[in-house]
C-alpha cells in the first residue's frame, strides 16, 4: 500500500491534494513526469502528473478534481490509507533549459502540473512570467506557490471574481506583444492549450503542452493515449506527455476524451447513489 500522510482539501472539496509515501518515484520523478494511480482491486487505473516530489520524505503529491467515480474513490481515501498501486514515473520529463524570457500559463488542475515546470525554469536563471487562470476565484489553486516560483505573477478569472477579468489568453497577448519571449509552456483545459497555442503561432514563439489523453496501461502498449503530432500518431505516455503546441491535432483529442462521457457520468452516478445508501 502507499499511504497517504497528508490530505487536503481545495476549491470546496472539488480539488483534491494528497502527498503520498512513494519513497523508489520521489527519488527519480522529475518534473512533467506522471504516475498511474489505482485505489482497490476493483478500481480504475488514472495518469496524474506529479505536482510535487520530496525525495528526502520520500513522498510524491498529486492534485486531482473530481469528475468521475475514480477521482471520487480517490477522495474517500483518509490519511493512513493508501492506494494500492502507484506506478511511475512514466513518461519524458520536461526539458528545463535556461533560454531567458519564458512564460507559463497554467489552467485549472494544471497549475499543479506547471507548478515544479516553473520553479525548476526559474531556479536554472530563466526571467519567468506565470499566468494562471480559473473560472472563478474560489477554484483557483497553488498561487502563492506559483508566485514564488515566477518572477511576475498574472492571476486571471472568467468570472472577474478576481484577477484579470477573462481568459489567459488575454494576459499572454499583452506579455509577447513586449516581446523577447523565448518559450511559452501552457498546461490546462485541451480548450485552453488549444486556443494558447493558436495565439503564440501569431507570435512564432514556440510551445510546449502537456497532453492528458485516456490512458490504460502507461507503457505504449495499449494504444489508448494516442495523439496526432505534426500529422504523426504519438502516444502521450512515452512520448510525452510533453508536445509541440503548434503541432498538436487538438480537436482529435477532443473527441478522444469525449468519447466515454456517458459511461462516466452514469458511473460516476452509481458510485454516489452508493455512498449515500
Amino acid at each position: 500500500m502507499f499511504k497517504i500522510v497528508q490530505r487536503q482539501e481545495m476549491a470546496g472539496g472539488t480539488i483534491v491534494l494528497n502527498e503520498i509515501e512513494a519513497p523508489l518515484i520521489a527519488k527519480k520523478a522529475k518534473p512533467g513526469q506522471f504516475v498511474i494511480l489505482k485505489a482497490n482491486d476493483a478500481g480504475e487505473r488514472i495518469p496524474l502528473t506529479m505536482a510535487d516530489t520530496d525525495p528526502v520524505k520520500g513522498t510524491i503529491t498529486i492534485i486531482y478534481m473530481v469528475v468521475g467515480k475514480s477521482t471520487a474513490l480517490f477522495k474517500s481515501l483518509k490519511v493512513g490509507e493508501g492506494y494500492q498501486d502507484v506506478i511511475g514515473p512514466l513518461g519524458k520529463p520536461t526539458h528545463l533549459e535556461k533560454l531567458g524570457k519564458v512564460v507559463c500559463v497554467g489552467g485549472g488542475t494544471g497549475i499543479a502540473v506547471l507548478h515544479p515546470i516553473t520553479r525548476g525554469l526559474k531556479e536554472i536563471g530563466n526571467e519567468v512570467v506565470a499566468i494562471i487562470g480559473a473560472r472563478s476565484k474560489d477554484i483557483l489553486i497553488l498561487e502563492d506557490k506559483m508566485r514564488a516560483a515566477s518572477h511576475e505573477l498574472h492571476v486571471c478569472t472568467d468570472d472577474g471574481s478576481y484577477g484579470h477579468h477573462g481568459f489567459v489568453t488575454d494576459v499572454l497577448k499583452e506579455v509577447l506583444q513586449k516581446g523577447g519571449v523565448k518559450l511559452v509552456v501552457a498546461i490546462g483545459p485541451v480548450p485552453m492549450m488549444k486556443f494558447v497555442s493558436k495565439v503564440t503561432a501569431e507570435f512564432q514563439a514556440p510551445t510546449m503542452v502537456s497532453l492528458n489523453p485516456i490512458m490504460v496501461d502507461g507503457t505504449g502498449m495499449c494504444g489508448g493515449c494516442r495523439v496526432t503530432v505534426g500529422g504523426e500518431t504519438k502516444f502521450a505516455c512515452v512520448d510525452g506527455p510533453e508536445f509541440d503546441g503548434h503541432k498538436v491535432d487538438f480537436d482529435e483529442l477532443m473527441r478522444r476524451l469525449q468519447a466515454y462521457c456517458d459511461d462516466e457520468k452514469k458511473c460516476y452516478n452509481d458510485f454516489c447513489t452508493l455512498q449515500q445508501a
